[in-house]
């Protein structure tokens, strides 16, 4: 297939995606702010069809702006996210979308898309990141709406009691791998790797261990029924204080019902997930560690695109968004997908939950910003930890292992699990 038609391909499947979890919502989730962070799913919808326009049209085309009303509305930095909930309805802003698709296919049959390619992938991919953020803000919307028709404002279920206790069924999950010393390469050069993941450069790791799997809800809840959230003895300085600002006492998406014990932990922070690896006497991966675990085929002495190889050829590999959920959880128990094992044998490293690491995002050696110092460099700060291997809302043609999330320490409602290591 040749690169203009594989783009082609890309941009129309991933479109058909996009629509697609449109399909059952009400004009009221479609321009409802659910969480100060982020912005109403019909927003997204805009902003995409703004960015699209802006650098393909525009920057590469050489065309006029089309639809500049819409410029300050859908552009990033255009408005606070609490005035974006004033938005045109979902027919106007798909008459934007198909407008401004039409013209880009276009130009895409006589762009140079060769000397393009790195740019037409970044925004595939950003239009790929904007779907999952649709689809968890949908159902971080569903799951509060069902959480207050389930209990009452002044009360949260709490470890020891009813809702909190999960069955005594549970698998023994808690296996760790060992990753021998070595190098490996971490990152990546690729066409389609964004400015954070490059360049590749290789890194040096002592022995160390990593669990087979992200950590359950089954496993979570000892942590729990053991005081987790009342003793300060599991949490660090300011995860401490990060709690008694935000007295919870439990995972955000904690639904302890028979059958969910073997599902990885969902909607924690990273305090959380630091908490209960200190609780486990183990403590979290750095970046590097989990790349390498996920990555690393030793005896190819060469980096994998995924945990099993370099193509994504089906769906039992891992638990990714095929564009066939619209904010319905998809959670599946994690030793489902033994096809995408990587070569130390780790599995669910793809899909089903981001996990945590210990790292803070930062530029690797020789970081170079691309398209713009705002995708990346400006989250440097020291106040984002880094986040790997994607989750259900995630779509294949975003994730790979060298791919890096990033978020606040403190944040809960993204789709969050994490697993444990320890050193040699």
């Amino acid at each position: 297939m040749s690169c203009r038609n594989h783009i082609r391909k890309a941009l129309e499947e991933c479109r058909t995606g996009t629509l697609k979890m449109f399909e059952n919502m009400d004009a009221l989730m479609f321009c409802k702010q659910v969480h100060p962070e982020f912005s109403p799913p019909g927003w997204h919808l805009g902003h995409i069809a703004y960015t699209e326009a802006l650098w393909v049209l525009q920057r590469m085309g050489g065309y006029e702006p089309v639809f500049p009303q819409y410029h300050q509305l859908f552009a990033a930095d255009g408005l606070p996210k609490h005035k974006r909930q004033e938005l045109p309805g979902f027919a106007e802003i798909c008459d934007y979308l198909t407008t401004v698709r039409e013209k880009v296919l276009f130009y895409l049959e006589t762009a140079p898309v060769e000397a393009q390619e790195r740019l037409w992938w970044f925004l595939i991919q950003h239009e790929c990141q904007h779907c999952e953020t649709i689809a968890f803000v949908t159902f971080l919307a569903n799951w509060q709406a069902e959480s207050l028709a389930s209990f009452p404002l002044t009360q949260s279920p709490l470890a020891g009691e009813t809702q909190g206790n999960f069955p005594s069924k549970e698998a023994s999950l808690s296996e760790m791998i060992k990753i021998s010393a070595g190098s490996f390469e971490m990152g990546s050069n690729a066409i389609d790797a964004l400015d954070n993941e490059r360049p590749q450069h290789s890194v040096f790791l002592d022995t160390y261990w990593i669990d087979r799997y992200p950590v359950t809800c089954g496993e979570y809840a000892k942590f729990i029924e053991a005081g987790g959230y009342q003793k300060a003895e599991f949490w660090s300085e300011k995860g401490w204080k990060w709690l008694q600002e935000n007295p919870v006492s439990q995972p955000l998406y904690w639904n302890p019902i028979s059958g969910n014990e073997n599902h990885p932990v969902c909607g924690v922070s990273w305090y959380e997930a630091d908490a209960y690896a200190r609780f486990a006497n183990k403590r979290l991966p750095t970046e590097a560690e989990w790349e390498k675990a996920a990555c690393w085929d030793s005896k190819m002495a060469k980096s994998r695109i995924y945990p099993w190889g370099d193509i994504f050829d089906d769906q039992q590999r891992c638990n990714l968004s095929f564009c066939d959920n619209s904010g319905q959880e998809n959670l599946t128990p994690i030793g489902n997908f033994r096809a995408g094992t990587s070569f130390w044998g780790c599995e669910d490293m793809l899909g089903n939950v981001w996990e945590w690491t210990s790292s803070w995002f930062d530029g690797y050696e020789g970081f170079e910003w691309y398209p713009y110092p705002g995708y990346s460099q400006v989250y440097f700060d020291g106040l984002h930890r880094v986040l790997k291997g994607g989750s259900w809302a995630t779509r294949p043609l975003a994730i790979r292992c060298s791919f890096r999330n990033w978020y606040h320490p403190g944040m809960r409602c993204i789709l969050a699990g994490f697993r444990c290591a320890k050193s040699e």
